[in-house]
């Protein structure tokens, strides 16, 4: 922060910084790869749920879920993409209570002893991808002014937080669904199962779902169309309609030129761009910053026990999971 002042600390300008321009090309690629996958689940998850309430073909719910949330973003202030987003925040919690109530009530605790240590690979790039804040450590530091013991603690209560709650969601599913297929290989969708499992279960996960993708929508829909306005160089006050036609018309697209596509994005994203992104590109910045000699900045101490062998392990584990899915992938194809 000191370094490059508090109003121009990002993911961005810091591999600019440690990696050069190679390192900004990996950066901006990554963050464009990972918001147009999530976007393409989003949309095509939202038109399946709104087609089966709603009767309608499915471009046209998609369309209409694209044109509901994207014009949101466009047309509405900051202030009213807060309140519609808390209102929807207050509608996933809401839900989510209701779900883990009602679907514990057939719990089987002994099928939470059960374990499948082959599925653990394949997980990992969904576990990446749901923990994903790594983006806004920048600004978190920004406005913390830098203080060390408080990113700490924010980031571990942001961490802990979603990861009980992920705990509980988890220990729902595989103490309800007993029957989950343990092909590591075919891809099972446990609400569709806790669906069938349970009649009342069905209209709370649909809302809950629905929910949760709006709310992200709205988040991932703000963050791209600012970030291609700022790669088009368009002055401030111009018109923002082409960088949200960019950003809204290509998952839309691909959403309905496959329907089944929202396991795949979300895999993609967590493969090829969250674990490049946030996996090898951190440890790679912090490698250069502390071991590559600069006179230009100062250095600083590792915030970080383990030196080499952390940031290698990390960089290593990352790269064997990048590899170990593209051979997967390239292998059914």
């Amino acid at each position: 922060m000191c370094e490059l002042g508090s109003g121009g600390v990002s993911l961005v300008s810091m591999a600019k910084r440690t990696l050069g321009s190679v390192g900004v090309q990996i950066a901006c690629w990554s963050y464009i790869f990972i918001h147009y996958a999530l976007l393409v689940a989003y949309v095509a998850r939202s038109s399946e749920i709104l087609t089966n309430y709603l009767g309608i073909p499915l471009w046209e719910s998609a369309t209409i879920f694209s044109l509901a949330f994207g014009g949101l973003c466009y047309f509405g202030s900051q202030r009213l993409i807060g309140a519609v987003n808390g209102v929807l925040v207050l509608g996933i919690i809401a839900s989510f209570t209701a779900l883990v109530v009602v679907a514990s009530g057939d719990l089987h605790w002994e099928a939470l002893l059960k374990a499948n240590f082959k599925a653990v690979p394949s997980s990992i790039p969904v576990i990446a991808l749901a923990f994903v804040y790594q983006n806004v450590v920048p600004v978190l530091c920004t406005n913390l002014e830098g203080d060390l013991s408080k990113v700490r603690t924010a980031i571990v209560l942001g961490t802990a937080i979603p990861l009980i709650l992920f705990l509980v969601w988890n220990g729902v599913i595989l103490g309800t669904i007993t029957n989950l297929d343990s092909d590591v290989q075919k891809i099972v969708d446990p609400l569709a199962q806790l669906r069938s499992s349970n009649g009342l279960i069905g209209p709370i996960v649909e809302i809950f779902s629905l929910l949760a993708i709006g709310t992200s929508y709205i988040g991932f829909v703000l963050g791209l169309a600012d970030f291609i306005a700022d790669l088009l160089n368009l002055p401030t006050g111009q018109s923002k309609l082409l960088p949200y036609l960019i950003t809204l018309f290509p998952p839309l697209v691909l959403a309905l030129l496959d329907p089944e596509i929202f396991f795949k994005a979300l895999d993609f994203a967590g493969t090829y761009g969250v674990l490049v992104l946030f996996g090898i590109l951190p440890a790679a910045m912090a490698w250069s910053d502390r071991y590559t000699s600069s006179p230009e900045f100062p250095k600083v101490g590792p915030l970080v026990p383990g030196g080499k062998l952390t940031l290698s392990l990390v960089i290593g584990g990352a790269s064997w999971v990048i590899l170990s899915e593209l051979f997967n992938n390239l292998s059914h194809t």
